[in-house]
């Protein structure tokens, strides 16, 4: 059975396959709805279910509360139609609205960065290019058609090869073929890009950027972005890892401080080791104990679910309103 669904506010109409997703759905027929991890995981699909019913999925409940669903809301990335529908999406920022691609591309260099993350170059064909907004990411869509989500590590300006960086993880079939079988020259089929991970650049307040792990790649390209366009607000990164070897890449976060004086870094680790003598704990307690209120900042946060979770109860219990925690959530059953 085919559902129709109907958003009043934009006058646009699409449909939508028995057992299919609203997202996925509109991204087939190039309709813009906002999301990001569609893994039910960062909320950031959310919108009001004006009329109708849907089956919500799965989804975590920090995503996607008790009392959200009371209110009609529903993560439209997991919830599938049980009849026509009319639905209110989240406003979506005009500078996404860009057109998602499905691209070959090449492995053109692989960059051990540590022991358990790799850098991945990608080029595309030499007739195609890929717009795309700084934090955004890509889907690598594999032969049986399964797909692996991976932040785009490099600002639009750059955008001659794809940066990825990508993680270890134990037990993980592609990241295991990425350090264990992937070569230089191999070929991929990517989508891009997606996801509404972007920095608000109409927006006056002072940012804070929360980071931890390869949670760094798309505030990385967000940052160097932002130097690119001459950003004058106040920036400060609090960036998280375990050990000072998983610091990757900090001699050109360096180079960034000497470039912007606007910009503040802070590493935080949650195993010093070694005569560390920076900041030791969670990335987000270290911002908490900086910041007694966030109320006139805008939060970034990207890494592990926990992490985001954990950043998010902390920034809102110091006055930061919801909309303007911004969030991209690692959940490894998409990326």
């Amino acid at each position: 059975m085919t559902f129709k669904v109907h958003i009043p506010a934009s006058r646009c109409d699409f449909t939508v396959e028995e057992g299919e997703d609203l997202i996925t759905a509109a991204i087939r027929q190039a309709v813009a709805l906002p999301y990001s991890c569609r893994n039910g995981q960062c909320g950031a699909c959310k919108g009001k279910v004006l009329e109708g019913r849907v089956d919500y999925g799965l989804y975590s409940p920090y995503a996607l509360s008790e009392q959200d669903i009371g209110a009609g809301q529903a993560l439209f990335c997991q919830a599938k139609p049980l009849t026509h529908l009319a639905i209110e999406p989240r406003q979506r920022e005009a500078a996404q609205d860009v057109i998602v691609k499905k691209l070959p591309c090449r492995v053109e260099k692989m960059e051990r960065l540590t022991d358990s993350v790799m850098r991945l170059y990608l080029k595309l064909p030499s007739t195609e290019r890929l717009p795309f907004s700084a934090g955004q990411y890509l889907d690598i869509v594999l032969r049986d058609g399964r797909r692996r989500s991976f932040s785009i590590a490099n600002a639009p300006h750059e955008a001659g090869l794809i940066e990825l960086h990508i993680g270890r993880i134990e037990g993980g079939e592609f990241t295991g073929h990425v350090f264990g079988g992937m070569k230089e020259k191999d070929i991929l089929r990517i989508e891009a890009p997606l996801g509404d991970f972007t920095l608000r650049k109409d927006s006056p307040r002072p940012i804070l950027f929360l980071a931890a792990g390869t949670g760094f790649a798309p505030i990385k390209g967000i940052i160097e972005d932002a130097l690119m366009q001459g950003e004058r607000r106040p920036m400060c990164l609090y960036r998280g890892a375990a050990v000072p070897g998983d610091l990757y890449l900090e001699q050109q976060v360096r180079g960034w401080l000497s470039e912007a004086k606007n910009l503040e870094y802070i590493p935080v680790l949650s195993r010093p080791e070694g005569g560390w003598r920076g900041r030791s704990g969670y990335v987000q307690e270290a911002a908490a104990a900086d910041f007694s209120t966030l109320g006139d900042f805008d939060v970034y946060a990207s890494g592990p679910p926990a992490m985001v979770n954990a950043a998010r109860q902390i920034c809102l219990a110091r006055g930061l309103p919801p909309e303007r925690f911004y969030f991209d959530a690692f959940e490894f059953a998409r990326r």
